[in-house]
């Protein structure tokens, strides 16, 4: 046996360890005793939706504050949660003025005309923000998943690949649908390690020539070319991480699959029930701590045998008949995939026994209200890892920034950051 032990095979193994599932049945209890055991990890979820609510089924009573608030019939799938997550009414970013835009901004609260003579502009959106400090101990610093992938015109999402915004206000890609996912996950990599090394370094000496090329045009350069270049060099900043990502994890076996490849072609509920599986199996696993999910309608729609096409639905205050009902129908579909997730969050635990859930902050919204409304933004806040006030439906002051949401739920998860997004501050009623 060798015993000579570096700091960085430690590490490895540690992830090794890490990347397993919590399996009692594997011995995996009695090697994290409670007296050895570190505290289970923070987690964030984000899963937003596009083309808004039912305004007047969805959200609670204003003027019924606190947790003695009736759920209303578009949250009523939820009922047996309702201790467990809060809604928070009032939230609006200030610089929203795109009313199909659903997911662009959501978490980054960006001015899409910050930069002048630029049309589109974001910034950094929440998740990354948590990514970079929770992505330094798994494998994948975040996972971002997407609806099916045809439906992408009909989502209500806007302009993105994923709800992801990188720290230069570029859309991180992700994952377009359940089997992409699973086998991001669990596919195992059979390339020979000295190989995947050889493929590793290729890679790194194309960027040093890259580099190399860039800094020899950069002197004399113009203000706006400066700016342009600066862009570039942060897109090679972000590859090089992932090349360090990589090399970090060759010869870490990927975490057995805790259940069966899903059959290609799932859309609707079955994507969004599998996707919300492939989430707790990722959480099991270790295998990251940060998620977004860009959820699908169109598909969702269809395979709720709604004949709707979600723009319409979004619009059922002009005609109501089959759109409100249609509209109704998404929000109850969208409730009940929501209330399995939350079932299975709480019934999952973790190497110390307590509950994933309570170490999961999920939220789940929109910053499209219905139509082509963009203030009071659907928020519904869960789990226990950011010390939230559960069980409440939360008035805020009118347009409170949606990013005081974002920032109390960072600084919550212990992300050491000051300001996110438009944010003015926490937001002191959500806190526990």
């Amino acid at each position: 046996m060798n015993t000579r032990f570096s700091r960085r095979h430690c590490l490895q193994s540690s992830s090794a360890i890490v990347a397993l599932p919590v399996l009692e049945s594997l011995g995996f209890r009695r090697f994290a005793s409670a007296s050895t055991a570190e505290a289970a990890p923070k987690r964030l979820i984000f899963l937003g939706f596009g083309w808004g609510v039912t305004e007047s089924t969805w959200f609670p009573n204003i003027d019924t504050p606190g947790a003695d608030y009736e759920l209303p019939k578009g949250l009523g799938p939820l009922a047996r949660h309702k201790a467990d997550f809060s809604i928070v009414q009032g939230l609006a970013h200030k610089y929203s003025n795109e009313g199909h835009w659903g997911s662009t901004m959501w978490l980054t609260g960006a001015n899409r005309y910050a930069q002048p003579g630029q049309s589109f502009t974001n910034s950094i959106s929440a998740d990354q923000v948590a990514a970079q400090k929770f992505g330094l101990h798994t494998r994948f610093s975040s996972l971002h998943f997407n609806g099916t992938e045809g439906e992408m015109g009909q989502s209500g999402h806007g302009p993105g690949l994923s709800l992801a915004w990188d720290v230069s206000g570029r859309p991180v890609a992700g994952l377009n649908g359940p089997l992409a996912a699973y086998h991001r996950l669990f596919a195992a990599d059979n390339t020979p390690i000295e190989q995947q090394r050889a493929l590793l370094a290729e890679k790194r000496s194309v960027l040093d020539a890259v580099l190399e090329n860039a800094r020899s045009v950069q002197r004399g350069l113009s203000s706006a070319d400066s700016a342009k270049v600066d862009e570039y060099f942060q897109s090679v900043r972000d590859i090089e991480t992932r090349l360090s990502k990589d090399e970090q994890w060759i010869g870490v076996p990927q975490p057995a699959a805790p259940f069966a490849e899903p059959k290609p072609g799932l859309a609707g509920r079955d994507e969004i029930a599998v996707l919300y599986d492939i989430m707790i199996a990722a959480m099991q696993t270790d295998s990251s701590r940060v998620f977004t999910y860009r959820q699908p309608i169109m598909s969702l729609l269809t395979s709720l045998a709604i004949n709707v096409f979600p723009h319409d639905m979004s619009h059922y205050h002009t005609t109501l008949g089959e759109k409100l009902d249609a509209s109704e129908r998404r929000d109850i579909g969208q409730s009940e995939l929501l209330a399995g997730f939350l079932d299975k969050l709480k019934a999952t635990k973790e190497a110390d026994g307590t509950r994933l859930f309570d170490h999961v902050t999920l939220a789940y919204g929109s910053n499209i209200r219905t139509g082509h409304t963009l203030q009071n933004c659907p928020t519904l806040l869960a789990g226990g890892g950011a010390g939230l006030k559960l069980g409440h439906n939360i008035v805020a002051a009118k347009n409170t920034p949606l990013c005081n949401a974002w920032l109390t739920i960072l600084k919550g998860s212990g992300v050491e950051v000051e300001k996110h997004g438009d944010s003015t501050g926490i937001l002191e009623e959500l806190v526990a």
